[in-house]
């Protein structure tokens, strides 16, 4: 240590190395970067599954009676609420049904409502054009063509729905299905295919048909959006009116049969105003929009 070191440090310290360099500092590791992990992708559906997609009953049967305007709202409570209604009338009528023995087995339970809903799409197909043609009558002339054009989706529903139905019958009253005309091998294979494409494709073409036919009122709210409240409120009233008509439920006794003739039309008009006043309040969508003067 002197005068001239008063630190004691060594001779340069403090000092850049000669050359003008500074010393080598090491810096702190730094892990490698790993982007973050990407998630799983469903792999591509394969060439059956595209096939299903685009031709399964199923499928077919949603692109048939399920509306598709561009414009269509889509409450999802709505839709939660129908299908309450749907299982809470199902079971008032299976619990009459088995409560008082109108019916022996549950067969005869899924037949019954087999046979009420499809009377349900006949009576909505006879009144889907009256109420299209009182639509003709009051809105203008100038809007009448694109009502028309908007009310043929719901009329080709119909007609998809009836000629399916349509083939059981033909083929038994035509011996078809009991190979009649399988009378070389050629139509041996004809006969067979198709009996098993009308029980592989056009059976559960029918019966998701008739559901959502139902649900949807045969897509009549691509003619406008309150068209399916309304339709519904009137068909499940003109059913109660049949039911009384042809005696239905006559073992019930009478309090009870008057409750379950009134349970469903009350129910479903509940619903239906409902789904009005909340299409009117929610989105601005009101019946007088129906008619274009």
């Amino acid at each position: 240590m002197s005068n001239w070191n008063p630190g004691g440090q060594p001779p340069g310290a403090g000092y850049p190395p000669q050359g003008g360099h500074p010393p080598h500092i090491p810096h702190p590791y730094t892990p490698p970067h790993t982007p973050h992990p990407m998630p799983p992708q469903a792999p591509p559906p394969g060439p059956l599954t595209r096939l299903r997609r685009r031709i399964g009953p199923i499928n077919t049967a949603r692109r048939v009676f399920k509306p598709s305007r561009p414009d269509l709202v889509e409450d999802a409570f709505i839709a939660r609420m129908q299908k309450i209604r749907t299982l809470v009338g199902l079971g008032a009528v299976v619990w009459v049904s088995v409560t008082y023995k109108i019916t022996k087995s549950a067969e005869d339970v899924a037949s019954d409502r087999f046979n009420q809903s499809w009377i349900s799409v006949l009576v909505l197909s006879v009144t889907l054009p009256v109420a299209v043609g009182i639509l003709l009558a009051l809105t203008a002339p100038s809007a009448r063509r694109d009502l028309l054009r908007r009310a043929a989706r719901s009329f080709g529903a119909i007609v998809a729905l009836v000629a399916a139905v349509f083939v059981f019958p033909a083929s038994m009253l035509t011996g078809f299905i009991e190979g009649k005309f399988a009378t070389n091998p050629v139509m041996t294979v004809i006969t067979w295919s198709t009996v098993v494409f009308i029980m592989v494709w056009v059976l559960p073409f029918i019966v998701w048909g008739i559901g959502l036919a139902l649900i949807h009122v045969f897509r009549t709210a691509d003619i406008h959006q309150t068209m399916p409240a309304l339709l519904a409120m009137t068909l499940v009233w003109e059913m109660t009116l049949i039911d009384v008509f042809t005696g239905a439920y006559a073992g019930v006794p009478g309090p009870v049969r008057v409750m379950f003739l009134l349970g469903a039309p009350v129910s479903v008009t509940a619903v239906g105003l409902w789904e009005l006043r909340r299409l009117r309040v929610r989105y601005g969508i009101a019946v007088g929009g129906i008619l274009v003067r």
